[in-house]
């Protein structure tokens, strides 16, 4: 099942438009967010704690996948870079004596450019999400689907 499938199915369900943009927006917050490899379970943690429909929550997780989360997380550490003042945020890497302790050395001061711009990124991300989706299950709500 796609992900526009997935989008088809939340405006199929007969839940509040309120309720059900509440849950996409939260799924693409926690989409966006730094915490990496945590998206689906903090997003299933979130849908049962505020009691939010399952599979809308992990739609908008979804939006950040293995397609977009390259230039979703590139985008958000350059917003990050930008919002601190910092110019240069791309280190000269020697790629002759490269180690993984070198590579986190030198990508340690993107850590907060990172951490920030994911937080921003992803609260205007889920804010847009969520007038999208309330809209859009109001139209089909009108429309009897």
């Amino acid at each position: 099942m796609g992900f526009r499938d997935r989008l088809r199915d939340i405006l199929s369900l007969k839940d509040s438009p309120h309720k059900l943009a509440m849950a996409f927006a939260a799924g693409v917050f926690i989409g966006m967010s730094p915490l990496l490899g945590l998206h689906t379970v903090l997003g299933l943690a979130i849908a049962w704690a505020f009691g939010l429909n399952r599979l809308v929550t992990i739609t908008g997780v979804f939006v950040t996948n293995p397609w977009t989360i390259v230039p979703i997380y590139t985008f958000s550490t350059w917003v990050g870079a930008k919002c601190l003042g910092i110019k240069n945020i791309i280190p000269e890497i020697d790629w002759a004596h490269i180690t993984f302790t070198y590579l986190l050395h030198e990508f340690k001061p993107l850590l907060m450019p990172f951490v920030l711009g994911t937080l921003l990124v992803g609260f205007i991300s889920a804010v847009i999400g969520y007038f999208i989706i309330y809209h859009s299950v109001k139209k089909a709500h009108s429309l009897g689907r």
